[in-house]
């Protein structure tokens, strides 16, 4: 799969990919509308482009405030949100080229106010899927949200596994705040974390990134 290739859908309109991009960002902004004041500390895991968070801080109130970390594996995209962030101003933003699913990446700026683990859910096995839930019991703070997606598509996913993500999430200490409609073929939620604050163990793997191409073949 070319990662690179694959993020020109975001910029055809009306694709999926155009419409979640949108509910990602109203989460995002409003994520950052409701945190208390003072420093921001976002996560972005396999941010691509980092169009998620990017798009949203160049115009919102409090980008003075946040310090991002977005983590992705591929270089032609990590360019891309290099040059976006430099494009908006956002100095406070970093972009590190490496293995997203690595806790050690996150080590300076987790438990977060804000993590991002967009277009991760689908790409990953069911297991992982919910360790990778697990773990963001540690990456992110209490008061803190996790917007997060997940494909509803028949030809992407066997089945529609978002009631258990919502289910893994909601057991470990997560409240709902937002789920999306249930009739797109994607599914766009925010996730508010209630529980006691949790260390991020250092060496870990959180998940292995297999793709949905991948994935897919595998359940046939």
């Amino acid at each position: 799969m070319d990662w690179h290739e694959w993020h020109a859908a975001y910029d055809t309109p009306g694709s999926w990919l155009e419409q979640r991009l949108a509910l990602v960002q109203e989460r995002v902004g409003l994520a950052l509308d409701e945190a208390p004041p003072g420093p921001l500390t976002v996560i972005s895991l396999c941010a691509g482009q980092g169009r998620d968070l990017i798009g949203v801080l160049a115009e919102h109130p409090r980008r003075g405030d946040v310090r991002a970390r977005l983590v992705e594996l591929d270089e032609q995209n990590t360019e891309a949100a290099v040059r976006a962030a430099e494009a908006a101003g956002l100095t406070q933003v970093e972009v590190v080229v490496g293995d997203a699913s690595l806790t050690d990446h996150y080590a300076r700026a987790a438990p977060a106010d804000l993590v991002l683990l967009c277009g991760v859910l689908g790409n990953i096995t069911d297991a992982d899927v919910e360790r990778a839930i697990d773990h963001c019991t540690m990456l992110c703070k209490p008061g803190g949200t996790v917007v997060w997606t997940r494909s509803r598509r028949i030809e992407v996913a066997a089945e529609d596994l978002v009631p258990q993500v919502c289910a893994w999430l909601e057991e470990r200490g997560f409240e709902r705040l937002w789920v999306s409609d249930p009739e797109l073929g994607f599914a766009v939620g925010a996730h508010r974390y209630t529980g006691e604050p949790r260390p991020l163990p250092p060496g870990e793997r959180m998940f292995t990134f297999v793709g949905f191409d991948a994935l897919r073949s595998s359940s046939r």
